[in-house]
């Protein structure tokens, strides 16, 4: 069973492709969430599996207040490994009093590039730029000139 095949594996353990999403609670410093996301790629490491990409989506709004929470710093990790690290970093992750809710999922495959939400976000980001620079404050409509009294539109 220690023996190791041609392309790293060891025979006799299985890997598989998950993504492993977790909420973190909304009062968490950006670094907190990050050491939350080092701490998940720890155990599989230890476990023999790899974290192939982490990808932190930001401080987002909740469809339903959970645990007292409206919002919730949401993180996914791609993760190549077998099942029994995937139950380990399952079990850590709902012993951890910081995460709210995690799911994980077995894929056939890991998305290449960045992840729909993180284009998503990048998408919202062009278009608030656009929104706000080079338009004027009233978009594509000209200045409507000096406003008229009251007193002038009355007579």
């Amino acid at each position: 069973m220690g023996r190791t095949s041609a392309i790293g594996q060891h025979e006799g353990t299985c890997m598989a492709l998950y993504e492993h999403v977790f909420l973190a609670r909304q009062d968490l410093a950006q670094a907190q969430v990050d050491t939350l996301a080092e701490t998940a790629t720890k155990i599989v490491e230890e476990r023999g599996g790899k974290v192939v990409k982490t990808e932190t989506w930001g401080l987002r709004s909740l469809a339903y207040r959970i645990a007292k929470n409206r919002k919730a710093h949401y993180v996914m990790l791609e993760i190549d490994a077998p099942g029994d690290t995937v139950a380990e970093l399952e079990r850590q992750t709902s012993i951890n009093e910081d995460v709210i809710r995690y799911m994980t999922v077995r894929v056939d495959g890991h998305e290449e590039g960045p992840t729909v939400m993180m284009r998503k976000q990048e998408r919202d980001r062009e278009r608030r730029s656009d929104r706000e620079g080079g338009r004027g404050e009233r978009g594509d409509r000209g200045d409507r000139g000096p406003r008229r009294d009251r007193e002038e539109e009355a007579a």
